[in-house]
């Protein structure tokens, strides 16, 4: 079977945490559970540089704008981490060639990153962090899944990661066209008050009119 399908899979779960797609793969091909796995990924000195950067980014991941400024950082890593994980896997199959696999690999982990990061920016503007937690859990918890499924049943697996893809994207796109309006409207209110006279201007609203 053409290696494509965990190509693709591998690439959506890099942009949502590339650490952990290393970590797992690794495990994975040193144990034996998968004969699929490169030796590149299967060193020990890759394993434990993974397993401490999945930590650091298991913190990270779960502070209010923390979160953001990490993703920022890893705009250029987990596309990169994405585009050699898929070389590395079509290196080792034989069944496509690598710069094609790289190419998938990096352009699907870029559109699942810009997920994550609108999604976290979008989070972010609530007040408390357990939202925070909750996603992060939640991305963790998905990436593991579904890299442990695409070893075993890469093609559904592919079908599930690119659900999410398209989903995540629609998502994306509906939340920035709310944040959009939002502050065109309060844009359009500040500019009323600064023209309105002090004697004239009404109150602020307190009906909730003015959040997102």
């Amino acid at each position: 079977m053409s290696v494509l399908p965990l190509v693709f899979t591998s690439g959506w779960a890099s942009g949502i945490n590339a650490y952990a797609v290393v970590l797992l793969l690794g495990v994975f091909g040193a144990t034996g559970l998968s004969d699929d796995v490169p030796e590149a990924l299967q060193r020990p000195d890759v394993l434990i540089a993974a397993a401490v950067l999945f930590l650091c980014e298991a913190v990270a991941d779960k502070i209010p704008y923390v979160d953001s400024v990490w993703d920022s950082v890893h705009t250029v890593i987990r596309p990169v981490s994405g585009a050699v994980v898929a070389a590395l896997l079509a290196g080792q199959s034989g069944s496509l060639p690598e710069l094609a696999a790289g190419a998938v690999g990096g352009t699907t982990a870029l559109m699942s990153h810009l997920v994550k990061a609108g999604t976290r920016m979008a989070v972010n503007t609530s007040p408390e962090p357990f939202s925070n937690i909750a996603v992060s859990t939640a991305e963790d918890l998905g990436v593991a899944a579904i890299i442990v499924f695409a070893l075993f049943h890469p093609l559904a697996a592919a079908v599930v990661a690119g659900t999410l893809l398209a989903v995540g994207l629609a998502v994306v796109a509906f939340l920035a066209q709310r944040i959009r309006r939002f502050w065109r409207r309060r844009a359009q209110r500040r500019e009323e008050r600064r023209l309105t006279p002090p004697g004239q201007r009404s109150p602020v609203p307190t009906d909730g009119s003015e959040h997102f």
